[in-house]
């Protein structure tokens, strides 16, 4: 069998480049790419060292050491010339958002197009756009606020009836979770009474969901999924929508797992909707763009930062495709992005590289992401 080749822009030195950790900073910078012509030599050296010694584990080694060391120099490249401030780009996408939510009937199709690219975290566009894309706010402006009275009765309504006989197993496991989530953040954590309403409410959503899908009810992982959305809608700066953060967040996350349910009821894993179809999904859409990755993880075998996830979530509910085909083009992506150090490594270091995924310029990511799409369409 002839071995796929990979296709030339993924040798750029641009995809191996890291960013700083400041995450509170990069809310609202957009980071550049480096353009050192020493980081590129230095990073293409290291692809024909990779390519010419990945079979011993001591020389496997110094790969990695090596490439350490360019991605240590790139990120202090980064740092060097990333801007002060929001860019000129940013500001732009701002101002069309802006004129694109203030219409009288908003253009999902152009909103979908700007919104992809990254939302601006400033003056409560992000929330307001992430309503618009999860349907949760009609493209008629005439319409929010009856739809929104309308929705945020009906929640308090649950809240009445749902939460007055809970589940005390259900509970307990919830309020678990719900500690353990964004433990470094204090917006979720600690124990100021800001961080304990926002656990309570996280906890509210959660057992209200519980209660109206008894055929999947709990199941760990979500209180992951429901924070970026209440942390961007209780941080709108317009009072009202932040006070009725609650309501709003518990209709955008039933909408939002209507596209994945069937992966968190255990009946169905096994099934062509199921969890384990889609990881096989995912290494079919991973051998098709790189083969010797696919085979080399086949014989052989964390998390971003709070502030880079908002950003990969811009692009998750934008998409037209839906969130989980996009979501497989982004893991598949980051596989790519750091396969000579996946080539180099056996089953325990590609375990523990994967499980501690490297600092990434999510700019570069989502565009690989989107490369993946454009490739297999093509």
């Amino acid at each position: 069998m002839v071995k796929k080749r990979v296709p030339e822009w993924l040798n750029s030195s641009l995809w191996s480049s890291s960013t700083s950790n400041e995450d509170d900073r990069r809310l609202s910078v957009a980071v550049q790419p480096p353009s050192s012509s020493t980081t590129t030599s230095q990073q293409s050296n290291n692809n024909n060292h990779n390519h010419n010694h990945i079979h011993t584990s001591k020389e496997a080694e110094v790969v990695v050491e090596a490439e350490a060391e360019a991605e240590a120099e790139a990120e202090t490249e980064i740092e060097t010339h990333a801007p002060a401030g929001p860019s000129a780009e940013d500001i732009s996408r701002q101002a069309q958002l802006l004129s694109e939510i203030s219409k009288k009937v908003v253009n999902m199709r152009e909103l979908r197009r700007i919104a992809s690219q990254g939302i601006p975290d400033t003056a409560g566009i992000r929330s307001t756009v992430w309503k618009l894309l999860l349907g949760y706010l009609p493209l008629d402006r005439s319409l929010w606020p009856s739809e929104m009275a309308k929705k945020r009765s009906q929640y308090k309504q649950f809240k009445d009836e749902l939460l007055m006989n809970p589940d005390t197993e259900i509970i307990e496991q919830i309020d678990r979770d719900v500690k353990r989530t964004h433990p470094d953040m204090h917006f979720f954590s600690g124990d100021l009474p800001f961080a304990k309403s926002n656990q309570e409410a996280l906890k509210n959503i959660l057992i209200i969901f519980a209660k109206l899908n008894p055929g999947i009810r709990y199941v760990q992982g979500m209180n992951e999924i429901l924070a970026p959305l209440f942390y961007v809608f209780r941080n709108d700066p317009d009072e009202e929508y932040a006070a009725s953060a609650e309501a709003d967040t518990f209709f955008c996350f039933v909408e939002l797992l209507s596209g994945f349910r069937d992966h968190f009821c255990q009946q169905l894993d096994n099934s062509v909707v199921g969890i384990r179809s889609t990881i096989t999904k995912l290494s079919q859409l991973l051998k098709e763009h790189d083969e010797e990755l696919w085979r080399h993880l086949e014989v052989t075998t964390k998390e971003f930062n709070f502030a880079d996830s908002l950003h990969i979530w811009d692009t998750l509910l934008s998409d037209l495709d839906g969130p989980l085909e996009t979501l497989l083009r982004v893991c598949c992506a980051m596989l790519i992005l750091i396969r000579r150090r996946l080539l180099a490594g056996d089953f325990t270091s590609n375990l523990k590289l994967l499980q501690n995924y490297p600092p990434t310029n999510i700019s570069h990511l989502l565009y690989v992401a989107n490369k993946l799409r454009v490739q297999s369409l093509g």
